[in-house]
């Protein structure tokens, strides 16, 4: 099932949906197209990655945790706290959708959603959170995914904390790592967001940095959006 075009009302819903979701940055990626280390610690426009995602995200729910691994010291200033992968060896993804729903049962417990972005996605739609709520339909196993143009986002996702255990026992037992492959078992809903137009040219919200050229380009564009 797909919904398109924007229902303005969601906009003004982040504070209804906040304390009932908890935003999971999902900052685990090995960056081997950037060099290796830690893509969201490189600045852009003057500022660290993570500090805009987590600015960007925070407004739209009720707590927001770091999914990294290694020393969470490297973190710190952010604000927010860090939890690692809780399934051993790099499971991906995956493996980051787990650690926001364990965080979240145990400081969140009356939370009933774990969204999660991606750490190098720094334009993501501002009522990401409130769009995805609306299309899940308050369905206790209902996964909602981002969508743009034709193509699925599937970092960017509403995850039932209640699927906590069927996740990690897919993990564990099936060693699975693909992310829909987990999402077809359980009913799902994609939703379609655009992005900002420049000069006539329309930017895809859940435009990525990859390479250092990518880094030219999201330059670029956030000089225009600050504009």
């Amino acid at each position: 099932m797909t919904i398109t075009g924007h229902d303005e009302t969601l906009l003004n819903d982040n504070a209804r949906w906040a304390s009932l979701t908890v935003g999971c940055v999902l900052a685990g990626g090995l960056s081997r197209r950037m060099g290796g280390g830690d893509k969201s610690l490189r600045e852009l426009g003057g500022r660290p990655m993570l500090g805009r995602v987590i600015d960007r995200l925070r407004p739209q729910v009720g707590a927001v945790v770091i999914n990294a691994n290694g020393d969470p010291a490297r973190f710190t200033g952010f604000d927010a706290p860090v939890h690692a992968d809780p399934v051993p060896g790099f499971a991906g993804p995956l493996a980051g959708v787990l650690a926001g729903m364990r965080w979240a049962e145990i400081h969140r417990p009356q939370a009933h959603w774990v969204v999660t972005v991606a750490t190098d996605t720094p334009f993501f739609p501002e009522n990401l959170v409130a769009r995805l709520v609306g299309a899940a339909g308050h369905h206790d196993t209902m996964i909602a995914l981002a969508k743009s143009g034709d193509r699925v986002h599937p970092v960017f996702g509403l995850w039932p904390v209640a699927l906590a255990d069927d996740l990690e026992a897919a993990i564990r037992d099936e060693d699975l790592r693909k992310v829909l492959v987990w999402v077809h078992r359980h009913p799902h809903v994609e939703v379609i967001f655009t992005g900002p137009v420049i000069d006539g040219t329309e930017i895809d919200p859940f435009f990525n940095v990859n390479t250092p050229e990518d880094m030219d380009v999201a330059e670029t564009l956030a000089a225009e959006l600050a504009g």
